[in-house]
This record gives C-alpha cells, sequence and structure tokens, in this order.
C-alpha cells in the first residue's frame, strides 16, 4: 500500500475530505539516509533518544546528518521513561536554538517529542527504532501530567522515517506490542460502532474498513514476525503507521482506542501510582482486548436491566481514592463535566438492543484472540499473573472513568453494574 498517496487526502463519502499533515513516510531497508533530504533545510537539531534507541539508531542518523549542528538529549536505557514534567524539563534545558526536534526510538519518546514540539512551534521528525505502537502517524500525545495520563492534540511529525534493518532487532517484546496494539483494533472498532448506535458519535465506514484492513494485514504476516522477516516487518509497521493516519482522517484516536486501551491506562496509571508493575503499552492493550472480548460475551449472555445501574456516589468516591491515589478528583471531574454519571441511556440500549448486539458479536471471541496472541509468544497467564483477579476486575469497573470515551465498559456498568 503507497502511504504517500494515502497522505494526499481522500474525498469519502462521510461527507469529508480526509488530510494528514505528514509530509514523508519511508519503511524500508536503509531508510535512515532521507533524512539527509528530509532535514535539507535545518541546520540546527536536536536529537532526542535513550541509551537504546540511540544505540539501535544513533549513529545512522547522525551520518545522515553530517554537517549540520547537533545538540542531543539522551535519557536512561536502565529504566523506564516516564513522559512527565520532569523528561519535559531535561528536553527544554537543550532546545535553544534548536530548528528541529528528531525523535529516535519509538513509544514515550515520540509522545514526548511531539509534546515538545507542541508546546515549542518547532517542526519534529521520527527516527523509528521499533514496530511497537501506533503512535507514529497520530496527533495525540500520551503525557503523565499532574500524575494523571492525558492525550494532548500535538500535532503530526514531518516525516517519518522507518528503516527495517532497525525495526527487525527491535526487542520481541516491542514486535510483541506493535502486534498486540493491531490485534487491539478490534476492540476499537467495536467501540466506535458501539458509540455510533448509543450516542450518535461520528462515523465513517471508509477508515474502519482501512483500520481492519490493517489487522488482516498484520495477522497474515504472523509468522514472518517471529522469524524477524524484514518485510513482515515492515507490514506491521506500515499498518501502525496507516492506522495513524486513520485516527488524523478521523479528528480523534477513535478508530484505534476504546476500552482495551482504557484498561491499558489504568494498569499503567496505577502502576505509576501505587509504584507497581505493568506491561509495555502495547502488551497491556493485547491482553485487555481479551478482556474487553470476555465482557462483550458476558453481555450477549446476560439479559439487560430494567434500569440504569449507579453505585452510591460517596462509595464510589472513596473506591475510586483507594484504586487512583490523587487522580481519582481529576477523573471525578471528567466524568461530571461530560455527564456519564447522570446519563441514564436505559431507552436508547433498549431500542437499540438488538442492534448492540450484532455488533458486540462481530468481535472474535476472547479465546480466538488468545490464540492470536499465542503465535507471537503472549500467553494470557502473564497478564493474569501480574495482576490477579481482583486488579482486573477493578479495571473492568474502573478504567472508564480515566476518558471522556464511550466504550463497551459504560455498556457493562450501566446494565451490569461491572459486576
Amino acid at each position: 500500500m503507497d502511504i504517500n498517496q494515502i497522505l494526499k487526502g481522500v474525498d469519502c463519502e462521510c461527507g469529508k475530505r480526509h488530510t494528514c499533515s505528514i509530509e514523508k513516510v519511508y519503511i524500508e531497508h536503509g531508510a535512515i539516509a532521507h533524512m539527509t533530504e528530509l532535514c535539507a533545510d535545518y541546520k540546527n537539531i536536536l536529537l532526542v533518544a535513550d541509551e537504546n534507541t540511540f544505540a539501535a539508531a544513533g549513529k545512522q542518523t547522525e551520518d545522515a546528518l553530517n554537517g549540520k549542528n547537533v545538540k542531543k538529549v539522551i535519557f536512561s536505557g536502565k529504566t523506564v521513561l516516564i513522559p512527565d514534567e520532569a523528561a519535559i524539563e531535561k528536553v527544554n534545558e537543550q532546545l535553544d536554538g534548536a530548528e528541529l526536534i528528531v525523535s529516535i526510538g519509538s513509544g514515550v519518546l515520540q509522545d514526548l517529542c511531539k509534546y515538545m514540539s507542541h508546546v515549542s512551534k518547532l517542526p519534529y521528525m521520527v527516527v523509528a527504532t521499533a514496530p511497537s505502537m501506533d503512535g507514529y502517524a497520530s496527533d495525540g500525545a500520551a503525557m503523565i501530567l499532574g500524575g494523571m495520563k492525558v492525550t494532548v492534540a500535538a500535532g503530526l511529525p514531518k516525516a517519518i522515517v522507518a528503516a527495517t534493518e532497525v525495526l527487525k532487532d527491535a526487542p520481541m517484546e516491542m514486535l510483541q506490542a506493535g502486534y498486540g496494539d493491531i490485534i487491539g483494533k478490534y476492540s476499537a472498532l467495536c467501540d466506535w460502532q458501539l458509540s455510533r448506535i448509543v450516542n450518535g458519535e461520528y462515523f465513517c465506514q471508509y477508515i474502519y474498513d482501512m483500520t481492519y484492513a490493517q489487522i488482516n494485514a498484520v495477522v497474515s504476516a504472523v509468522e514472518g514476525i517471529v522469524n524477524r522477516d524484514e518485510e513482515s516487518i515492515r507490514k506491521v509497521m506500515e499498518a501502525l503507521i496507516i492506522v495513524g493516519i486513520m485516527m488524523s482522517f478521523a479528528g480523534s484516536s477513535r478508530p484505534a482506542s476504546g476500552s482495551e486501551h482504557h484498561l491499558s491506562h489504568y494498569f499503567e496509571i496505577v502502576g505509576i501510582v501505587k509504584d507497581e508493575p505493568y506491561f509495555v503499552h502495547g502488551i497491556d492493550v493485547a491482553y485487555s482486548t481479551v478482556v474487553t472480548a470476555e465482557v462483550r460475551e458476558k453481555i450477549l449472555n446476560g439479559t439487560f436491566a430494567d434500569s440504569i445501574y449507579r453505585e452510591e456516589p460517596e462509595a464510589y468516591r472513596n473506591n475510586m481514592e483507594k484504586l487512583y491515589g490523587s487522580v481519582a478528583d481529576g477523573c471525578i471531574k471528567l466524568q461530571e463535566k461530560v455527564g456519564n454519571y447522570a446519563a441514564d441511556r436505559l431507552n436508547v440500549y433498549k431500542e437499540n438492543e438488538e442492534e448492540i448486539r450484532r455488533v458486540l458479536a462481530e468481535v472474535p471471541s476472547a479465546d480466538k484472540i488468545k490464540e492470536l496472541l499465542a503465535l507471537v509468544g503472549m500467553d494470557m497467564n502473564v497478564f493474569t499473573d501480574m495482576y490477579g483477579e481482583e486488579k482486573i476486575n477493578n479495571a473492568i469497573k474502573y478504567a472508564k472513568d480515566l476518558k471522556d470515551r464511550y466504550t463497551v465498559l459504560w455498556l457493562y456498568y450501566d446494565m451490569f453494574g461491572g459486576r
């Protein structure tokens, strides 16, 4: 698929012209050499990486930028980088005089540089080191600000460069994360359809179909992913970037992020607040997709209630504070602002029950998703051993409060009490 052709925009049957401001994407062997031409108009460049990502692609990037004035911010590769105020300050210290930010890495480094580009009004480019997440081409920067996970609309890179010979040598955990992030789209796309039914949310069939096609492409390449075949790894990276472009087309992360992401954010936030371990994002998303599939199956096997469930407010707040600590108040205020606690969707559920059940039934079963994850060596028992039944059940009930987005978690809470 020609990503650069997609970047030119689409006049869509949904009535919108979909556009994306990324200028160039290169996913190929030796792609980093393109940085010479891409950076031709810049003299002063700030490279941001950690010790591991710089080891993977730093020298190639510096060689491509030969003759430029290059400053570097290199974070430790021994600890998990948190994109918080401390990381922001470290980049800020080196920003003076820079004309361009170049992120060497994936995930958190990408989010951090995206955010810094936004606040400093400087352009940025990405040298990808792992096919581990779909945020390369999305405008949302996932940050930890004030101790809370927030997604900031922070703009898009001018260019994304992904050398397949670098990507294929990423840690297997990163390859699993990218694969898992794509598997998570089963859940996200279902939630988008659900919100279309329940809330009348904007929905685009072109974006839905294009995103779904990326799931199929990645699943078909699974054997090559495990064997680190460059062409298979290229397909994963292509899928991740196309999904990011689809988010830009939609004007939100809706096609790619739903209940499975809410669960993953829960495990991350609670992990940070309580200093407890959590998986890297894409792996949490993958395992959480199994959990959301189980939730859908419970709904399909159950009977819709005759009233909307709501826990007593004081007890609910106490539970939130127990789980989220200082973050709880921000979550509660967010839900009060968007009206989810006060919403009575009973009539909508009853009137649309048949269509709701049809949409929920379209998602592969939990067992099928477990099989897909096992193909890349991911065992659901590792997830349940890490978090335990109580933490997973708390996530099902309270992860929905982290975001203002309607998903199957709200349906499950409204109709079944999140039990």
